[in-house]
């Protein structure tokens, strides 16, 4: 798989080359880190949107299409996400490989453009343009009341919202409905100002180009420097609950919605972060994994379950699909297969399963651009590069008493259920 070269270009941007032949696209991704706080993080999410609807040169969304198309059908969006307590902006560029198109220009032309969208916005009156703002506050405002469309990801995020009640991780990525009352375009136009100047600034790129010919393009294209960054606090990881919270929430649903949240006290650059993300997958990674096993098949409980990890906050999250008389059931069998893990009960084909089910997981990341952009990315934002080939070694050491000691580690924090009615 391919190795990632790296180097401050200037200011506080750094570069970050994929360098990989067998892809047909060029992917460039720059991304920006703010803290995730509740005082930007709904502007946060607001300006990335705003910014697609047209730069000072074209100067609506029509306009910029019709360019994109002229660059031989490139793709050009803004998204945000988070990543433990930061937030992260990121702006996506693809673009034909060079080998395909005979115009050597493309890739300058593109990162012009690109340069156009972060650097050169559309503004009236010292502020974004008012009927851009009007327009994706609205947008926005959708999307933030659509969450409760998907009930399974709604009940994941409000455990989450529970858990860290008095943490910033409790914010999500696309802010809170309340902010977006009144919004002043200059003010929402100074806080992208201290976004390009101290945000630390990383551009991901996938594809087949020399690295000192990007270096330069970037250079002479992108007009990033930025100044003094900004320092974003650590996330808390070690934190043990003094009693465990219950959540029930009534809405009307054809199924309850269970979700319990619990705290490893791992930081994901410790060794034994390996063994954590060895001991979820064991837990619910798939259909070989001991709660799909136990809870759905044996025992009929559940629709679907599984465990995932939020990797900078070091939480691990149970979900699953109830029928609310079957609340209590579920989490006393849940329970037993975390002691059973603890206790060392875990079968040849259980360890085998799950390995081999990562193991192909991150090989197959070689296969999607993005996903081998996202995947080093969060090696950057964690300030430790373990490459795709070296956690597969990690994966590998994995031994059963390892799982046993991060068992004996995990605390449970927070059960969430959502339902139709009393779940008793």
């Amino acid at each position: 798989m391919s190795q990632m070269t790296s180097e401050r270009i200037i200011g506080n941007v750094n570069l970050h080359l994929i360098k990989e032949k067998k892809f047909k696209t060029n992917l460039i991704k720059v991304y920006f880190q703010r803290p995730l706080s509740a005082q930007e993080v709904t502007y946060n999410a607001l300006i990335p949107m705003i910014l697609q609807r047209g730069t000072s040169h074209y100067k609506t969304a029509k306009a910029l299409s019709k360019k994109l198309e002229d660059l031989y059908g490139a793709l050009l969006n803004g998204i945000v996400f988070k990543k433990g307590e930061k937030q992260i902006i990121e702006f996506n560029l693809g673009i034909p490989d060079l080998r395909y198109i005979d115009d050597k220009k493309l890739l300058r032309q593109a990162i012009m453009l690109l340069n156009g969208v972060i650097n050169q916005p559309v503004l009236e009156n010292g502020g974004f343009k008012r009927q851009y703002i009007e327009q994706e506050v609205n947008n926005l405002i959708n999307r933030m009341q659509s969450r409760v469309n998907d009930k399974n990801k709604y009940a994941l995020e409000r455990c989450i919202e529970e858990m860290c009640s008095e943490e910033n991780f409790r914010l999500h990525e696309l802010g809170n409905l309340e902010d977006l009352k009144d919004i002043d375009g200059v003010q929402l136009y100074q806080q992208y100002g201290r976004i390009l100047n101290n945000s630390p600034i990383d551009i991901v790129a996938v594809g087949d180009q020399a690295f000192d010919q990007l270096a330069d393009l970037f250079r002479e294209e992108l007009a990033l420097k930025g100044g003094e960054v900004i320092n974003i606090p650590r996330e808390t990881i070690v934190y043990h609950p003094a009693k465990v919270k219950k959540i029930h929430e009534v809405m009307e649903v054809s199924q309850g919605k269970l979700t319990i949240g619990y705290r490893t006290n791992i930081p994901f650059e410790a060794d034994e972060y390996t063994d954590l993300m060895v001991y979820s997958n064991l837990l619910g990674g798939g259909a070989h994994a001991k709660l799909f096993m136990k809870v759905r098949e044996e025992r009929s409980l559940c629709y679907y379950i599984y465990a995932r990890l939020e990797k900078f906050k070091s939480i691990m999250l149970i979900s699953c699909g109830i029928e609310k008389e079957k609340y209590e059931e579920t989490l006393s069998v849940i329970e037993e297969q975390l002691e059973a893990v603890k206790n060392g009960e875990i079968t040849d084909q259980e360890f085998i399963s799950t390995k081999k089910a990562m193991i192909n997981s991150i090989k197959s990341m070689g296969d999607n651009q993005n996903t081998l952009a996202d995947y080093y990315y969060s090696q950057i934002v964690g300030n430790r590069i373990v490459t795709p080939e070296e956690m597969i070694k990690r994966i590998e050491a994995v031994t059963k008493e390892s799982l046993m000691a991060v068992a004996r580690k995990i605390e449970k924090d927070t059960i969430y259920f959502l339902s139709n009615g009393d779940q008793k």
